[in-house]
């Protein structure tokens, strides 16, 4: 016979909507608080992921700045001769390409670049000599290190380092989200109050404060990173569509993707013609779509069906304006000079649905609005981290204060181990995260595969944080990872400084605020760090009560005190 604890805990919709909504919002929100902790906090360090990449580049980052006083480079004035001296190289070098892309001006450094398709599949590039259009060989300096750089952070958010399974991993587990997210409204009835209302020092009443706090905060934002996320990669979790769509083709996914890519794309007629000069046709697509020729892509060069298509830059300025990050774009028939086709900046060629999922996609990865608007993602990403690493320590306090047996006699263990991904998933994965720029400084830089072992290093110290946490107490594990978090970031300047003679004095005295930014931010993060720790350790500890045996005399209460705590979530 079932006791009346037992029924609390398996029927939470027996007290109504809002109960049903906080049993399922704490529960599916813990199972995945922990990896979705990882996505965001990752997914924030993602928004800066060009600054972390240029200081994890310091020879680069040196070379840059020992060119930047030097006279800026003038305009681009024989960007004709430069088109010139790529058609003639890809002529030569690459005859059976069906594409040629050309980039003649490029920015900042003005150099010239050949891109093409490969016969047997692929995309092929090459530098080009502006002045004599000979290809220019790259050999990688024994001492410039090759790094993943800051693009680590933007594959795990995605993928995990998991490929196609890793995507499906946080799909599934964006969805969850998203239940948790519309079950914490519901449950929450005073959720605007609760903004305002933070009472410090109050144990689990504290916690709660936070959660909300930060929920409110950031909710508009969690949702949209959450739903456009899923946007992005639709075609992979909803493919169905493309699969029937594209059901008689031997690879849909090409088949969709080439389609998606050649819109408008004529067929070869298999009738030669010689390639005509294109910088008269960069001109009139200035004209057509009011930017400057970035690209200029040649389709079945040297057939009579042969079209080029020239695209614009995106400027700074236009992307602080507009969502969409799509360039303009003119396309010409060269046997007729025709022009088949134009589309205006910020516009798709695919219609509305296709422009909404760039503007999706664009919403998702902060594209627009220039460094103001990646200080808004960043610090709301950072939000949006603490209402999960504050939801998942919210439910180790009150289980600490009254536990539900909801696991029958392995409860204890079921919580301990719960306690222990807590601090491995939040305090060790910020050691990991900070280990990784540690990692490359130390690894030597003429290592085989040096990226690779970033990367592990990365989730090495993770899986040591997590060994850590199980072998210690909990409020010792805590204590000792948020110091070794503060003392590897306050100390990554001077780290810097050993590995490499280059000091944030330096940086910011040359202009350099990529690199002192990554500096600057890691001693906040330290002293942040350092904070919470002094605070947990200062924290007494309150030991847990033993769980009493259900019994006839205690059933009532404790079926009431669950109750209880269902409906007061809010």
């Amino acid at each position: 016979m079932s006791t009346g604890v037992e029924k609390a805990v398996k029927s939470p919709q027996a007290g109504g909507l809002r109960q049903a909504m906080a049993w399922l919002h704490t529960w599916s929100g813990l199972w995945i608080s922990w990896l979705l902790f990882a996505i965001f906090l990752t997914g924030t360090l993602a928004v800066f992921d060009d600054p972390i990449g240029h200081w994890m580049q310091p020879e680069h980052a040196l070379e840059e700045a020992a060119h930047a006083s030097e006279a800026p480079l003038p305009k681009v004035e024989d960007r004709g001769r430069r088109i010139e001296l790529a058609l003639a190289y890809m002529a030569k070098e690459h005859p059976k390409a069906d594409m040629w892309e050309i980039w003649p001006v490029q920015r900042p450094e003005q150099g010239l670049s050949a891109y093409w398709f490969q016969p047997g599949g692929g995309y092929g590039s090459a530098d080009l000599d502006p002045d004599t259009g000979a290809e220019i060989k790259h050999v990688p300096k024994a001492t410039q290190r090759q790094t993943v750089g800051g693009h680590h952070f933007v594959d795990f958010h995605y993928q995990l380092h998991a490929a196609r399974i890793g995507e499906w991993i946080v799909g599934i587990t964006t969805m969850i989200m998203l239940v948790a997210l519309v079950s914490g409204v519901i449950t929450h009835k005073r959720i605007f109050k609760d903004f305002f209302t933070f009472r410090p020092a109050k144990g689990q009443r504290s916690w709660l404060d936070a959660h909300n706090a930060v929920a409110v905060l950031s909710l508009p934002f969690q949702f949209m990173i959450a739903y456009t996320g899923l946007v992005f990669f639709s075609d992979d979790y909803v493919p169905a569509p493309v699969a029937v769509q594209y059901a008689g083709a031997p690879n849909i996914k090409k088949a969709f993707l080439d389609e998606w890519n050649d819109l408008g794309k004529p067929a070869a007629s298999g009738r030669a013609m010689a390639v005509p000069a294109l910088e008269p046709y960069a001109l009139r697509a200035e004209q057509a779509i009011g930017q400057e020729i970035r690209a200029v892509v040649l389709d079945h060069p040297g057939d009579e069906a042969m079209r080029v298509c020239m695209y614009g830059w995106n400027e700074d300025a236009e992307l602080k304006q507009r969502i969409s990050a799509t360039t303009g774009m003119a396309c010409y028939a060269l046997a007729s000079g025709e022009q088949i086709n134009v589309r205006l900046p910020g516009q798709a060629d695919a219609g509305g649905a296709a422009l909404t999922r760039m503007v999706m996609s664009n919403l998702h990865m902060a594209g627009f609005g220039g460094m103001p608007m990646r200080w808004l993602y960043f610090l709301c990403g950072l939000a949006g981290t603490a209402m999960m690493g504050t939801g998942a320590i919210l439910f180790m306090v009150k289980r600490r204060q009254r536990a539900g047996g909801e696991f029958g006699r392995i409860t204890p263990q079921v919580y301990r181990l719960i306690a222990c991904l807590n601090v491995a998933a939040i305090a060790g994965l910020a050691v990991a995260c900070i280990g990784f720029l540690w990692a490359n400084r130390l690894i030597p830089v003429g290592i085989g595969h040096r990226p690779d072992w970033e990367v592990r290093a990365f989730f090495g110290v993770w899986f040591l944080m997590l060994a850590h946490a199980c072998l210690r107490a909990e409020k010792r594990a805590w204590v000792e990872q948020l110091a070794l978090f503060a003392a590897l970031c306050l100390l990554l300047p001077v780290l810097n400084v050993l590995s490499t003679g280059d000091s944030m004095v330096a940086q910011i005295a040359r202009g350099d605020w990529e690199s002192a930014g990554v500096e600057l931010t890691a001693i906040v993060f330290g002293l942040l760090g350092a904070w919470g720790a002094w605070r947990t350790w200062r924290t007494p500890t309150r030991q847990d009560k033993p769980a009493r045996k259900a019994t006839p005399e205690n059933t009532t209460a404790a079926a009431a005190t669950l109750h209880a705590t269902a409906k007061g979530q809010s």
